[in-house]
């Protein structure tokens, strides 16, 4: 009687989802989903080696840039595995452990990206509000502090989820509707009390995406008030031209996210297709998109770009020689 009542409250394995109704084509649709994993993969990991091979952008800003791109190839490597298991070799099936360790990244990686936004946010402000202690108030040590909180709460808050999970019975249908674990979602298929799983989720997701957002808001509300105070119509534009990228970033993650959660917790209704679009949404998107607005939109990062790539040309070309110190000659200058 015991096996029998271990197998009703304890199933061996949740079964993930893809695109129901599309399972003919899960190979065609694995092809735009590597597409998007190998791009955000080569994206960030490119960010990443401009601004370390790049004295010049050993700043505040692109180092926070760098933790951003970080977190971003962290969350894309924590659902990569089991989405693509799905479309190319149709396992749907995880673990508990594995369903529990893959949630536990994903939640923590989505805190400390939410604070890296906030981290970025405050750069802004003070670059923009208080241009003359920016060097002083933005330390390398306090920066690396600012880093080191961000992880550390994002690590602390994530936690508990895994190990509050653990303690349930899990008797309901194990199928999730999405290709990964989620916290909101694993604990419905508990068939005993969730009301702290519930709240505490709810309580994490205020103190931390909840406040990060606010506080990004009064940033931008007092960034605001100082451009317009500028009376040079240029200056205002070049002011509001330097946060232009970090609003798209801000956009691209806070809007899947809360999406998702508003879905999850009162969309009972809602159809079950929307939830899986907007959950590829929210992991797919910000990782890569990220690193090509940053490319794009930021001036010293489009810049270095280009050199590295004339550099490599110019190395390359058979009319190329270095001195007789063994330097590689100068590459011009490219015109602004």
């Amino acid at each position: 009687m015991s096996a029998v009542n271990d197998t009703i409250f304890k199933p061996a394995v949740f079964l993930l989802t893809g695109i129901p109704g599309l399972e003919d084509v899960n190979v065609w649709i694995s092809i735009p989903f590597c597409f998007i994993y190998i791009t955000s993969l080569l994206g960030n990991s490119f960010i990443l080696f401009i601004i370390k091979t790049d004295p010049i952008l050993h700043e505040p800003m692109y180092i926070f840039l760098s933790m951003l791109a970080i977190t971003d190839l962290g969350l894309s490597i924590s659902t990569m595995p089991t989405i693509l298991s799905i479309y190319w070799l149709n396992s749907r099936e995880i673990s508990f452990d594995n369903c529990f360790a893959q949630l536990f990244f994903i939640h923590s990686l989505s805190f400390i990206e939410s604070a890296m936004l906030l981290l970025m946010a405050f750069d802004r402000f003070v670059a923009i509000c208080n241009p003359l202690r920016y060097a002083s108030i933005l330390t390398p040590p306090r920066v690396a502090k600012m880093g080191l909180v961000s992880l550390l709460r994002g690590v602390g808050v994530a936690f508990p989820t895994p190990i509050l999970l653990k303690q349930h019975r899990y008797c309901q249908a194990n199928i999730l509707s999405h290709s990964y674990c989620l916290h909101q979602e694993v604990m419905k298929m508990a068939c005993s009390d969730i009301r702290v799983n519930s709240v505490y989720g709810l309580f994490v997701i205020v103190s931390t995406v909840g406040l990060d957002s606010l506080f990004i808001l009064l940033s931008y509300v007092m960034i605001l008030r100082t451009v317009l105070s500028i009376t040079s119509h240029a200056e205002r534009l070049k002011a509001l031209n330097t946060c232009i990228s970090h609003i798209c970033a801000v956009l691209l993650f806070y809007t899947p996210m809360i999406g998702l959660s508003v879905i999850h917790r009162f969309g009972k209704n809602s159809s079950s297709f929307i939830q899986i679009v907007m959950g590829y949404v929210y992991m797919m998107v910000p990782p890569l998109m990220n690193p090509i607005v940053y490319s794009v939109k930021s001036k010293q990062i489009r810049v270095r770009i280009v050199r590295l790539f004339i550099k490599e040309k110019v190395s390359s070309s058979p009319g190329y020689s270095a001195d007789d110190t063994g330097d590689e000659k100068q590459v011009p200058p490219i015109p602004s």
